[in-house]
């Protein structure tokens, strides 16, 4: 008993130290960068006057960005939460997607329909009105409502979602109307989800590149991140850069704060979990409102991908080598991602557990997976830089340092799923498997890793997605040689090879979809075994 007793201790302190190790090494990324982007900026020239106007845009087009995608989603999550239909779990599930969808795909998809010679422009021409311009603001929010608007309905969603049965019966039986339901129920839930989905999604578009890079209007429509990638690939001043990324740095760190700041724990509901039954809405109007919203984000959903699709396919046999070249660096980025992502996220989620006895050594390693949602990836990418320029060519490392930093970005989301998954496999087998002495590599293949397919699958097609259509770091390291498919479809875009990029972006979604899926099913595939 004695020397089983210990090895259970050997296992624990192993699984603690992997752990940490890992998460020093999550530390040293994202504030080593830091620490260089900072040590640069030291001498720098104070900002100009563009610079200040491309903090401003910044705020303002996340402020009006985060406060349309709220807006619509309130009704919308409103209407899914009160009606039954057919297709509303895949509807749910879809609002997901635009997560894993590569930015620029869903740009490009935009701009078929809304641009200058999109649908819509064409549409207006023949009805004697002026085209569409969509490069600017307008753009800029639209396509972050885009992206952002199923989030919010998610968010809102799980919060309607959350009141018990119960009190939609007790609402009944008092005979509450539509204004007495909406000041007894549904305005204290949004009291307390609203501000946390606003200052998320202020968050996010504060951090956006993509977007900005191929939809801003020149330096009316700049914003801090893409004037840190103007510094860099066009000016070559790393000090005014570095600058520019503190200012990043600290715009993200007071969304970070505020967002704890904003956080309202929800009260006691008291219900005894029954199917909750709407007794509101039932009129006519109602009715139809709802269908009309629900129809709406449909709609928005839909349909700048179905033109990607439509075009692309007539283009896919005719793309030039160049293309396909820039899609297998692609491949090689992302399955290195997911490799460095695992290798991180593995030792944190075991080391998390181990450490549920010491609170505030576990509460370090946990802290520092979800810190990298506070950084900036263009900002990491700008400090690896920094660190790498003075030894060697940043460009000859882009591929392997976009890996590396898409893999960081990628933690967050995937120590969301696998340290509650470990939690819960130690929980309920735990002790049986002390009991039979099963540690160090016998325990992690015959209890771990067999418990585990189906959320690590899910982790390595999420990691997977998101590297596959990442286009930030990228576009600071690569020269012409080294470009990525997200990359690539930009310059075809900026070219006006709009054929060639729907083919492009087709080609670049089918591949992120498929590495999700692949890496999804091959976690479900025997996962009970």
């Amino acid at each position: 008993m004695a020397e089983r007793g210990d090895a259970i201790a050997r296992r624990a302190g192993l699984a603690a130290w992997a752990g940490s190790a890992a998460a020093g090494l999550v530390l040293a990324l994202v504030l080593g960068t830091l620490a260089a982007v900072f040590w640069r900026a030291e001498s720098a020239a104070q900002l100009g006057p563009a610079d200040w106007a491309a903090l401003r845009f910044t705020v303002m087009q996340a402020a009006l960005s985060a406060g349309l995608s709220v807006a619509l989603a309130v009704p919308v999550a409103r209407a899914l939460a009160r009606r039954r239909f057919v297709g509303r779990r895949f509807l749910v599930a879809l609002m997901g997607a635009p997560f894993i969808l590569p930015v620029i795909v869903a740009v490009l998809g935009l701009l078929v329909v809304f641009g200058r010679n999109g649908w819509i422009s064409d549409a207006l021409a023949l009805a004697g009105w002026p085209r569409l311009n969509i490069y600017g603001l307008r753009g800029v929010v639209l396509a972050h409502v885009f992206f952002n608007l199923p989030l919010a309905v998610r968010l809102l969603l799980q919060g309607w979602q959350g009141v018990p049965a119960e009190r939609f019966q007790l609402a009944a039986s008092l005979g509450f109307g539509a204004w007495a339901m909406w000041r007894h129920v549904e305005a204290p839930l949004l009291r307390r989800v609203l501000p946390g989905a606003l200052v998320v999604i202020f968050l996010v578009c504060v951090t956006s590149f993509a977007v900005v890079l191929a939809l801003g209007g020149g330096p009316r429509a700049t914003t801090v991140e893409l004037a840190i990638y103007q510094a860099v690939r066009f000016d070559f001043d790393l000090g005014k850069a570095a600058v520019l990324a503190l200012m990043q740095v600290a715009l993200a760190g007071a969304a970070a704060l505020a967002l704890l700041a904003v956080h309202v724990p929800a009260p006691a509901a008291g219900g005894l979990d029954r199917v909750v039954a709407r007794f509101d809405g039932r009129g006519a109007l109602a009715r139809a409102l709802d269908a009309a919203w629900i129809a709406l984000a449909a709609a928005l959903l839909l349909l700048p991908l179905a033109p990607v699709v439509a075009r692309g396919a007539a283009g896919l046999a005719g793309l030039p080598g160049v293309v396909w070249l820039a899609a297998g660096r692609s491949l090689l980025v992302a399955g290195g991602s997911v490799a460095v992502a695992l290798g991180l996220a593995l030792p944190m989620a075991f080391g998390v557990q181990a450490l549920a006895g010491r609170r505030l050594w576990r509460g370090l390693v946990e802290g520092a997976g979800y810190l990298v949602i506070s950084a900036s990836p263009l900002v990491m990418g700008l400090g690896l830089f920094i660190l790498v320029y003075p030894w060697a060519d940043p460009s000859g490392l882009a591929l392997p340092l976009t890996a590396v930093v898409n893999a960081a970005m990628a933690l967050p989301f995937m120590l969301r799923v696998l340290i509650p998954a470990v939690a819960e496999i130690e929980a309920q087998y735990g002790r049986l498997a002390d009991s039979l002495g099963l540690v160090g590599w016998q325990r992690l293949r015959l209890l771990h890793l067999v418990r585990l397919r189906r959320p690590l699958g899910f982790a390595a097609g999420l990691a997977a997605a998101l590297s596959m259509g990442d286009l930030g770091v990228i576009a600071l390291f690569s020269d012409g040689e080294r470009a990525t498919l997200p990359l690539q479809l930009y310059r075809l875009m900026a070219a006006y090879r709009m054929d060639q990029a729907a083919a492009a972006a087709l080609l670049l979604l089918g591949l992120a979809l498929a590495l999700f899926w692949l890496f999804a099913r091959g976690g479900r595939v025997d996962a009970d075994a």
